[in-house]
C-alpha cells in the first residue's frame, strides 16, 4: 500500500507513457541456471533498435511521423557519427521531420532520457517522444574473461513519452515526480570499453593493445564502490523528491549482476518490492531498464496510475534514479 504523508518537494512534470516495445534475439547460451541472449552475425544493433521502436510506436497508436523527438539512449552506439538517435530515425521514421539525438550514461542512459524527455514535454518544446535503448555487449567481450562473458545479453527497448497536461490540485497526474543523477569519478575506470574513438581510433587496433577494444571490467570494485554511494544517493532521492517508499509500486532497477539482492538490501528496498531477472536475462546494458519495465506492463504487474522507480548504476561511477507515475 502507499501512503501519502510526504511533502511533494517539486511538481510533476507531466508525461504519459502511450507505448512500450522490446526486442530480445532468439540466440541464447546458458551458464550453469544463467540464460544470456546473443544477437546472430547476421543482425545489427540497429536492426534491434528499430524493431523495438516500430512495436512502441504500434502500441501506443502512432504513425511514424507523428514523433516530433527522438533520443537515442544506448551505452555504445551504432557509430561514432552521425548520432544513433539519427540512424534509427532514418530506419523508423525518415520522413517524420522530428529531432534526432544522443544521450549517453552507459547502463542508465534511458534513465537520463526519460529525464531529459519529460523536461522538454513539460515546456511544450515536443508532443511525442521516442527513446530507444539497446546495446550489442557480446561483440565488446573477452570470452576469457569469465565474469563479464557470463553476465551480459544482447536485447533493445523502447518507449513512446506523450505530452500530458497537470490538472491543478489533482494527485494523479502521469510523469515524473522526481529524479536524480550523480556521479564519482574516482570509479570511472572500474568498468570500461577503451578503443574505438578518439583515445584509441579504430585505425590504430593493427599497433595498438587489443585488450583496449575489448569491456575491462574490476566487478569487486565496481560493486564495492556502489555499494559504498548508494544509501546516502538514494536517501536524497527520496528526500529531493518528497516521496517515501511506500508510495511505490514497483522498483526497477538496472539488472547490473547477480549482486542485485545485496544492492536492493543496502537501500532498504525489500524482496517483494522490486524486480529480478538477472538469472533469466543477465545484465541487457542500457535496455535492461526500459525491457524490464515494457516486461511489467506486459504481465500486468504495474499498469496505470501506479508509481515506478526506475534506477541503477552505471560505468562512471553513476547512480541514476526516477520515479514515474504511469
Amino acid at each position: 500500500m502507499r501512503h501519502r504523508s510526504i511533502e511533494r518537494k517539486s511538481p510533476v512534470r507531466p508525461c504519459r507513457l502511450t507505448g512500450w516495445g522490446t526486442y530480445l534475439p532468439d540466440q541464447m547460451l546458458t551458464f550453469g541456471n544463467q540464460t544470456r541472449h546473443r544477437i546472430p552475425d547476421g543482425m545489427s544493433q540497429l536492426d534491434m533498435l528499430a524493431a523495438a521502436a516500430e512495436n512502441a510506436l504500434r502500441r501506443a497508436g502512432l504513425r511514424a511521423d507523428d514523433i516530433d523527438c527522438v533520443i537515442a539512449a544506448c551505452a555504445a552506439g551504432v557509430q561514432p557519427i552521425p548520432c544513433t538517435a539519427a540512424l534509427v530515425m532514418e530506419r523508423v521514421a525518415p520522413h517524420a521531420g522530428a529531432a534526432a539525438f544522443d544521450v549517453n550514461s552507459t547502463c542508465t542512459s534511458f534513465i537520463t532520457a526519460v529525464d531529459i524527455a519529460s523536461r522538454y514535454l513539460a515546456a511544450g518544446d515536443y508532443e511525442r517522444v521516442l527513446i530507444v535503448s539497446g546495446d550489442v555487449g557480446s561483440r565488446f567481450l573477452d570470452a576469457g574473461h569469465r565474469e563479464s562473458f557470463e553476465l551480459f545479453s544482447d536485447a533493445a527497448a523502447a518507449i513512446v513519452l506523450t505530452r500530458a497536461t497537470a490538472e491543478e490540485g489533482a494527485d494523479d497526474t502521469p510523469g515524473v515526480l522526481g529524479s536524480l543523477q550523480r556521479t564519482w569519478p574516482e570509479h570511472a575506470h572500474d568498468t570500461e570499453l577503451r578503443g574505438g574513438l578518439s583515445l584509441h581510433p579504430a585505425q590504430s587496433y593493427a599497433d595498438g593493445d587489443p585488450a583496449d577494444y575489448v569491456f575491462s571490467m574490476d566487478g569487486r570494485r565496481a560493486l564495492l564502490g556502489m555499494l559504498a554511494v548508494l544509501p546516502d544517493f538514494f536517501a536524497r532521492f527520496f528526500d529531493q523528491a518528497g516521496l517515501g517508499l511506500g508510495e511505490i509500486d514497483l522498483v526497477v532497477p538496472h539488472q547490473a549482476s547477480r549482486a542485485l539482492g545485496l544492492a536492493m538490501r543496502r537501500i532498504g528496498i525489500p524482496k517483494d518490492a522490486y524486480i529480478d531477472r538477472v538469472e533469466e536475462f543477465g545484465n541487457m546494458v542500457s535496455s535492461s531498464v526500459p525491457f524490464m519495465l515494457a516486461t511489467s506492463l506486459d504481465e500486468g504487474r504495474i499498469g496505470p496510475g501506479d508509481t515506478v522507480l526506475l534506477c541503477g548504476t552505471a560505468a562512471g561511477l553513476t547512480a541514476n534514479a526516477l520515479a514515474l507515475r504511469l
